[in-house]
Order: structure tokens, then C-alpha cells, then sequence
């Protein structure tokens, strides 16, 4: 049966933190995306909870962590606050595991901090290649500070056969894309939130597409990298990996034929499947993993 994860926040920065956290063992911090949450890791935390020491921090400006700070939002802003959430946790070494925007804070976080890392996951990650959904490059567009407040308004909200419609527009199809965009969409309801959203989403990308970008510091990051992407992906497409995979010294790419953007939420067993033997892998023999794809 899974474990029940237990709810807490700390104070970092002055500002409140919330994770949940579960289990003991070789520690798996799961970093979400761009308005998204520790929720999106639930199962598969309290999957994970019986073998491993689980952390799911809700980013600053995200889920509970309630407090908006005029703070960094870049990832490297991202990336020291997990750092010194883990030092508040007396957590020294981890395998990080980020999906889309969590990806791009786990990948600076192995760079930054490489002792700290024993392994990664990046699933869907940003930060790998400049095409994006336009979805993602709309609210880095000239007045889209205005327009936010109107689309996310409470009648605006209700309208979710209009949203879907123009999700589907953009390339945005299958029931996990759309349930994740339309809850993430609800998270913009009050300007505080809007403002950190707007902060995080043009530190990383802007009108053109992905603004920042990790390709070149791939051959560096030299633990072992598990690379997970749906092949019906449309915000960040799947090729990004299959040329990502090539860079690193020590990766393997696993593409779900049947998945969107959440890969972890459309199969989650045989994500959790393929977490579980990673870490095993590593726990057996550090720093080997041969390359597939």
C-alpha cells in the first residue's frame, strides 16, 4: 500500500515553504513545472515512500507555498532554494527528479551543486531545445500582463469547453494535457500569483521560444540521467530528448508512445516502474548506466 505523505512548511528567505515528505532510505526530491505542484508527484511519492526518503517542495510562487516574493524566479533562484531546503532537512546527496520547468531547476541544481546529485530524471524537461509550445511563449508577449487577469477570471474559468477548444488549437489534445492546463490556469485567479507565474515563465522563455539553455553544460553533468518524454508531447517535443540523450556521458531515453506532457500521469505504474529500477541501478552500481534510446 503507499505511504501517506505528511504535509509541513519551513521558513527559507523569510518567506514560507511547503513540501510533503514521506519514507526513509537514499533520498528522491521531485521537483513540478510551471503551475503545477507537489500534487502532480503524489503517487508516485507515496509509491516511492516505502524504499526511499521522498521530498515534493512546492516551488516559491507555487501550490502551498502561498507567499509571492518579489524573489528570484530564474532557476538558479529555484535551484538554491531546494538546495537550502535540503540543507534544512539534513539531506546531503539526492536523486533529483524534474518534470518540464522542474527539469530545467534540476539540471541547473546538478550543475550548481554536483556533489549534491547521484542521479537525475528529467521528464519532459525544459531547457533542452528553443521550440516550444506556444502556449508557453503567449504570456511572454507584450501586454499579457493585462490579459491574465480577464482569462482568468471567475466566468472565464467556468468556460472549460471554450478553454479546451483553444487548447486544442495550439496542439494541446489528449485528458491529462488539458486537466493539468485547466488546474494550473485556476492557480492565476489573484495577481500575486500572476506576477510570480509571469516572473517564473519569461526567466526561461520568451516570444521566440526557450531563452535558456542547458545543451552545452550536458557533457559536464556526469551522474547517471534518465531522460522520460511522451511521444504526443506538444509543449516541449520529444526530439529535444532524443538529441539531449546523445550529449550526456550517461543517460537513457524511455519515450511512452501514448503519453502527452505528463508522461508520469498518463502511465503512472510504469513510470513508477521505471524510477524504481533506476534508483536501484544506481544504489548497485554508481555512475554506470549505459545509453539507450
Amino acid at each position: 500500500m503507499p505511504q501517506t505523505l505528511t504535509s509541513a512548511t519551513c521558513r527559507l528567505h523569510g518567506h514560507d515553504v511547503h513540501y510533503v515528505h514521506a519514507g526513509s532510505g537514499p533520498p528522491l526530491v521531485f521537483l513540478h513545472g510551471v503551475l503545477g505542484s507537489h500534487r502532480i508527484w503524489r503517487h508516485l511519492a507515496e509509491v516511492m515512500a516505502h524504499t526511499h526518503t521522498v521530498v515534493a517542495p512546492d516551488l516559491f510562487g507555487h501550490g502551498n507555498s502561498t507567499a509571492r516574493p518579489a524573489a528570484d524566479y530564474s532557476l538558479g533562484g529555484h535551484a538554491g532554494v531546494v538546495r537550502d531546503l535540503l540543507d534544512l532537512l539534513g539531506i546531503d546527496q539526492a536523486v533529483m527528479v524534474g518534470h518540464s520547468l522542474g527539469g530545467g531547476i534540476a539540471l541547473e541544481f546538478t550543475y550548481l551543486f554536483p556533489q549534491r546529485v547521484t542521479g537525475l530524471v528529467l521528464v519532459a524537461s525544459g531547457g533542452l531545445g528553443a521550440e516550444v509550445n506556444f502556449l508557453l511563449r503567449a504570456p511572454t508577449l507584450p501586454g499579457a500582463g493585462w490579459v491574465l487577469p480577464v482569462l482568468a477570471s471567475g466566468f472565464a474559468r467556468r468556460q472549460g469547453n471554450a478553454l479546451a477548444r483553444g487548447l486544442r488549437m495550439v496542439g494541446v489534445k489528449g485528458s491529462t494535457d488539458v486537466a493539468e492546463a485547466w488546474h494550473g490556469f485556476e492557480q492565476l485567479a489573484d495577481g500575486e500569483s500572476r506576477r510570480a507565474f509571469l516572473s517564473t515563465i519569461r526567466s526561461v522563455v520568451g516570444p521566440e521560444g526557450q531563452r535558456v539553455s542547458a545543451t552545452e553544460l550536458l557533457p559536464l553533468i556526469t551522474v547517471p540521467v534518465l531522460l522520460v518524454w511522451g511521444e504526443r508531447d506538444r509543449m516541449i517535443p520529444v526530439a529535444h530528448a532524443r538529441a539531449a540523450v546523445e550529449r550526456f556521458p550517461a543517460a537513457r531515453l524511455e519515450v511512452f508512445e501514448q503519453a502527452g506532457h505528463f508522461p508520469h500521469l498518463d502511465q503512472p505504474e510504469r513510470f513508477a516502474d521505471l524510477v524504481r529500477g533506476f534508483a536501484a541501478e544506481l544504489h548497485e552500481s554508481p555512475g554506470d548506466l549505459s545509453q539507450t534510446s
